[in-house]
Order: structure tokens, then C-alpha cells, then sequence
């Protein structure tokens, strides 16, 4: 009796599965043949004593006989070798399902050992354990022991490789029989070799401490009969840059970045600065920042400016309301809008009769309100050619004028008559 046949519509859901992962699908068919024969194994294991729980001996052992080798069993194990999803065992168990039966009604017995006989006698997609390639051939040092135990035989159960040998760590030579050069033969007889790492302080060696180095590694140095590490950051040049600290380690020495605050250093950390960079200072042994905003002379230097100190530096800030000039914080006037320079503003052609006599006042939010000194106080431009720069202006009394703008405003007086004309001047945006 055979499993219940799968249905086309079974099979169709099979074809319509997702692809396999890609480790699934990479794998070679030997691999596919032993995953496969795994699976089976564990299932006899998992259904060995099924429903058998104790009781009646006898009529267990005798009911049992037949439930090992039984199709009902058999059915059980074909069904939980593949999970849903992976297609290429399912399209297997498909494929050599009668093959499986076969030896497990007619051939378990004979051949006890599924893999052998399945995968490397039937199918001939693997070889058995010390043979490779296509006729199964024995492995570099024979088939029971390959490459001498020391090594990996290239192909080594499957039908690919060449059966070279791939040395473990600490072996070389065709048999992997040899020890490189920084271990050492702690055994060896006629069949066995085990090779032994020398001490880190040896190139070559006949034993396992420092004192059977025939050479010694890079970094040391023989004192007397020994290899002692060699401390290159003691050396009368170091070895690191003026940026950098060197720190020792057995047979070499690594170069570490000082630390931000330091301007040279010799260790870790801002304890180990020999100088410190600007904006820190030396505190009880180390950098620390130097808070300049407290210090007695002021560092922000323009009126009305906030001084905020940072990490080796410090930030001048004009608050909230105040708006920045080269020379102060000014405080923003209060509806303060562009407003024309008043009548009394004279070009810089005007003679000094008028110019010295008259007051200029300047116009905020559409007044003329705001006087701004007299002239003889005013600033006055250069040279005329300077077409940019023609006109006056006068910072008012206790304020500042901070924005200026051309426009035209005014009247000319000349001759010590003061004509009426209209004369370049300036529109200023002030603050008091």
C-alpha cells in the first residue's frame, strides 16, 4: 500500500509556491540528497515508539516488529520531511518516492544506512565520507584519514573537488603532515603529527615558551636566552605625531589621538595635556574651559551685546529687540518708519553760510518732529564726485541712525540767499 497520491491541484499549489530562499536554492544536490536523508532519519526517530506507552510486553514487542517497518508509519515520515514552502524537497519526495518505499519495505535491512545507499549508491550525487569526484576517489593520505587528520579534503564526500588538501591553521605540505614556521612539533610518530603554536614572542621555535624562540618576531628582542617585548614608545624619537600619544603593546605600539583640549599630550584624557589649546586653561591638573563672558574685561565689546560662553570660545549675541551695528546693539524703534530727511538737510554744494547756520531735523513715522543736532555736528560726505555719498546726515541726540537710503528732500541756499531747490539727501531708520 502506497501514500494516497497527491492531487493535481496539490502539485499546481506546489508550482505556484514562492522560490526558496537563495541559500535554499544554491544548494548542490548532494547537499539536497543528505538534507533530505536527515529528515528522514529524524522522522523514524520522532515515530520509533509511537503509541506504544507500556502495559502488555509482549504484545508490544510483537506489535511493534511490525509497526517499524510498516506503510502507515512510513506514510507519516514521507509527509514531515518538506515544509509547504520548500519546493525543490517537494518536487524530490516526489520524484524518488517509490525509490524510498523500496527500501523501506524491501531494503532497510540490507542496507541500513540510507544516505550510502540512497544518495551515493542509487543516485550517485555524493561519495561516501574520504573519496571525491566523479568515481569516488580516495582523498589525499587514503579515505580513512585524510590529509593525515590535519587538514579538509577538497571534494571530500561529494562528486566535485580534486581531493587536495586544505590544511588546517598550524599544518602545511601536500599531507598537511608539516608545521609552519611558528609552531612546533609537540607530537609526532609514524601516523600523527600535532603541531603547536609557538610563544607570541618567537618566529621559529622548538617549544612553547619564550625561551625556546630559535628567532624572535618583530617587536622583541633577545635578552639573554629570553625574547622580550621591545617598547618603542620609550624610544629617543617617538614614533607618533605631535597630535598623538603612544601607547606600548606586546610586540608593537599603537598611536592615539590626544585629547581635543590638549596642544600635545602624553596619555589619555585632558589630565595628560602638556599644553592646553585656546579657550582652556590648566585646573587642577587638566584643561577646562575658560568661561570668558565672566571674566573682568568684557569680551563682547559693543553696547548692549549678551555674552554666551562655549566649549574653548564664547558668542556675542545682540537680545531680542536689538538689531546689530558695527558698533552697538540698537534698540529697534517702536513703529520707527523710513521718513525723508528734513527741509534744513543741505547738499554738499551749499555755502557754509547756510550750511552752519541751519538745523536739519529727521522724519519718523511721516513727522519732522525729531531734531537731530545741528549742522556744524553733522557728518558730511567726502568729495562731491561721490554721487553715493552726496547729501548729510546727523545722528540724532541720544539715539543712533543705523540704515540709510537716497532720496531727495530739501531746499539749496547759496550767496548767503539760501535758494530753495531740492538737494540729494538721505532717508535714515534710527533708534533711540
Amino acid at each position: 500500500m502506497r501514500p494516497p497520491p497527491r492531487t493535481a491541484f496539490g502539485f499546481l499549489l506546489l508550482l505556484l509556491l514562492p522560490p526558496a530562499p537563495d541559500a535554499a536554492r544554491k544548494l548542490t544536490p548532494c547537499q539536497q540528497c543528505r538534507a533530505l536523508v536527515d529528515k528522514f532519519n529524524q522522522g523514524m526517530a520522532n515515530t520509533a515508539k509511537k503509541n506504544f506507552g507500556g502495559g502488555n510486553t509482549a504484545w508490544e514487542e510483537k506489535t511493534l516488529s511490525k509497526y517499524e517497518f510498516s506503510e502507515i508509519r512510513l506514510l507519516e515520515i514521507l509527509e514531515g520531511l518538506c515544509e509547504s514552502s520548500d519546493f525543490e524537497c517537494n518536487q524530490m519526495v516526489e520524484q524518488q518516492e517509490e525509490r524510498l518505499e523500496a527500501w523501506w519495505l524491501q531494503l532497510k535491512k540490507k542496507y541500513p544506512d540510507l544516505f550510502e545507499w540512497f544518495c551515493v549508491q542509487t543516485l550517485k550525487v555524493c561519495c561516501s565520507p574520504g573519496t571525491y569526484g566523479p568515481d569516488c576517489s580516495a582523498c589525499q593520505g587514503g579515505s580513512k584519514r585524510p590529509c593525515s587528520g590535519n587538514g579538509h579534503c577538497n571534494g571530500d564526500g561529494s562528486r566535485q573537488g580534486d581531493g587536495s588538501c586544505q590544511c588546517h591553521i598550524g599544518y602545511q605540505g601536500p599531507l598537511c603532515k608539516d608545521c609552519v614556521s611558528s609552531y612546533f612539533s609537540s607530537l609526532r610518530n609514524e601516523t600523527h603529527n600535532i603541531c603547536t603554536a609557538c610563544d607570541e614572542s618567537c618566529k621559529t621555535c622548538s617549544g612553547p615558551t619564550n625561551r625556546d624562540c630559535l628567532e624572535c618576531e618583530e617587536g622583541w628582542a633577545r635578552v639573554e636566552d629570553t625574547c622580550l617585548d621591545v617598547d618603542e614608545c620609550a624610544a629617543e624619537t617617538p614614533p607618533c605625531s605631535e597630535t598623538q600619544y603612544c601607547e606600548n603593546v606586546n610586540g608593537s605600539y599603537t598611536c592615539e589621538e590626544c585629547d581635543s583640549t590638549c596642544v600635545g599630550c602624553t596619555g589619555k584624557g585632558p589630565a595628560k595635556c602638556k599644553q592646553c589649546v585656546s579657550g582652556y586653561s590648566k585646573e587642577d591638573g587638566q584643561c577646562a574651559d575658560v568661561d570668558e563672558c565672566s571674566l573682568a574685561e568684557k569680551a563682547c565689546k559693543r553696547k548692549n551685546e549678551n555674552c554666551y560662553n562655549t566649549p574653548g570660545s564664547f558668542v556675542c549675541v545682540c537680545p531680542e529687540g536689538f538689531e546689530e551695528t558695527e558698533d552697538a546693539c540698537v534698540q529697534t524703534a517702536q513703529g520707527g518708519e523710513w521718513g525723508g530727511l528734513g527741509s534744513q538737510v543741505l547738499g554738499l554744494g551749499t555755502p557754509a553760510a547756510c550750511r552752519n547756520k541751519q538745523e536739519s531735523s529727521l522724519g519718523v513715522t511721516g513727522s519732522w518732529e525729531a531734531a537731530v543736532g545741528n549742522l556744524g555736528s553733522s557728518r558730511r560726505a567726502p568729495a562731491p564726485q561721490d554721487t553715493d555719498k552726496l547729501g548729510q546726515w546727523t545722528a540724532p541726540s541720544g539715539g543712533v541712525v543705523f540704515r540709510l537710503d537716497s532720496g531727495v528732500q530739501g531746499e539749496a541756499r547759496s550767496a548767503g540767499r539760501c535758494r530753495e531747490g531740492e538737494v540729494e539727501g538721505r532717508r535714515a531708520r534710527w533708534s533711540h
